[in-house]
């Protein structure tokens, strides 16, 4: 069929926006080109750039979008070089930041240079699961309990039936929980370099069959019972973990404080614990820290991350103090970052090229990517951190946005 008569076919109701692929053989570039030309006939308006894009949307069938009209720009800066001192990531490393703020990337850049001239970022990952919760209904309190003793002595059974999927998958634990005739099954696993999620639901649901079939008491009410818990700040992500469980640490001498970020190691501790930790208890914030979500965001869009994850991700809690020798110590603790370097949009190519910046493109045995990805972002973290702390001391924040994002 032709364009200009599928288009007709389109505006005449006898073709639906979504079916378009089913006549051009599956191009997803010319499907979106008509649905561009259907708004302007419909709407009576211009598109002029959401169909300008370099990648081949044909890669996102069936895989990131559907009824695709285009694609949206973001500007892309480079911070760095970042000196991290890591069990996976190692070295000096410059990091891509997707953001239309101004001053983001040169803050986070004046970070990163100071952790660099102080010797680097020490990171840590604690933990490393997926976690999918399903929600069961048994007939009362007693079968509850009992249900739950009978899953942890199928543990071993129903971890193989979890596991078939994916030679990279690892079920490590099953965290139950009652209330009344409700019993929710939190299953935590490992899942390589992949962010996971599709994988442990899939996963979960061939569990829960198998736990079905064998514990017929016990009714399936929702494979996902929201105490994952999944792109929603939670109380359960910030104490037992989700994704990756990171830390980045630093210790800045008191002359590069003073020089590189215009402040004293006192001022800046001052700054710390007034804002980050004393306004945000204040505030019972799932975030004691400055602006954590700026720098994850920017990572995330730029890598093709699950970006609804953010939510959780950016929780997180940065502290700093005076140390013994009055130089200043800076650390970051992120309890539920949940990225991957495969699956998702991370396959896109301009994310996979943002990655291959990175190092940390593809995927490898163990997961070694996503881990050493977890630890740059930490790091990343952390410089931007350090750096609002400073301009916020030394007064410098609005004087900045006033020259960098402002257009002046």
């Amino acid at each position: 069929m032709e364009p200009a008569e599928l288009l007709e076919k389109v505006r005449s109701g006898l073709v639906k926006l979504y079916e378009i692929e089913k006549f051009t053989n599956n191009d997803v570039n010319k499907a979106s080109e008509i649905r561009r030309r259907f708004l302007e006939k419909e709407l009576n308006i211009k598109l002029e750039y959401l169909g300008k894009y370099s990648i081949d949307l044909n890669q996102t069938l069936n895989r990131n979008i559907e009824n695709a009209i285009g694609c949206v720009q973001i500007p892309v800066g480079i911070a760095g070089p970042l000196k991290i001192n890591g069990e996976y990531a190692n070295g000096l490393f410059y990091v891509p930041l997707a953001t239309t703020e101004g001053a983001l990337v040169a803050s986070i850049n004046r970070g990163c240079s100071v952790i660099t001239a102080s010797g680097g970022a020490n990171t840590k990952i604690l933990y490393d699961k997926m976690t999918r919760a399903p929600l069961f209904k048994v007939k009362n309190i007693s079968e509850a309990v009992r249900f739950v003793q009978w899953v942890k002595e199928k543990f071993e059974e129903i971890k193989i039936k979890f596991e078939e999927g994916s030679r990279h998958l690892k079920l490590i634990n099953i965290h139950p929980w009652i209330i009344g005739r409700n019993v929710w099954l939190r299953f935590e696993a490992q899942t390589g370099d992949a962010m996971g999620m599709n994988m442990v639901t899939i996963a979960t649901e061939r569990a829960c069959k198998y736990i079905m079939e064998n514990f017929k008491e016990a009714k399936l009410i929702a494979l996902s019972g929201n105490l994952c818990t999944d792109k929603k700040p939670g109380a359960i992500n910030w104490l037992l973990g989700r994704g990756k469980t990171v830390l980045a640490e630093v210790t800045i001498p008191r002359d590069i404080v003073k020089d590189k970020l215009k402040t004293t190691p006192e001022e800046a501790q001052e700054v710390a614990f007034k804002k980050n930790i004393l306004a945000s208890a204040f505030a019972h914030a799932y975030g004691l820290n400055a602006h954590i979500a700026n720098i994850i965001a920017a990572i995330f869009l730029a890598t093709g991350q699950d970006a609804a994850q953010i939510t959780e991700s950016a929780m997180g809690i940065s502290y700093a103090e005076v140390d013994e020798e009055e130089n200043l110590y800076v650390s970051v603790y992120l309890p539920s970052l949940e990225i991957g370097t495969v699956g998702g949009g991370t396959g896109l190519p301009t994310q996979r090229e943002n990655l291959r910046i990175l190092g940390c493109e593809g995927g490898k045995e163990s997961g070694l990517n996503a881990k050493k990805f977890a630890e740059i972002i930490a790091a990343t973290a952390l410089a931007g951190e350090i750096s609002l702390l400073a301009a916020l001391a030394a007064g410098h924040l609005a004087q900045a946005h006033i020259r960098l994002g402002k257009g002046k």
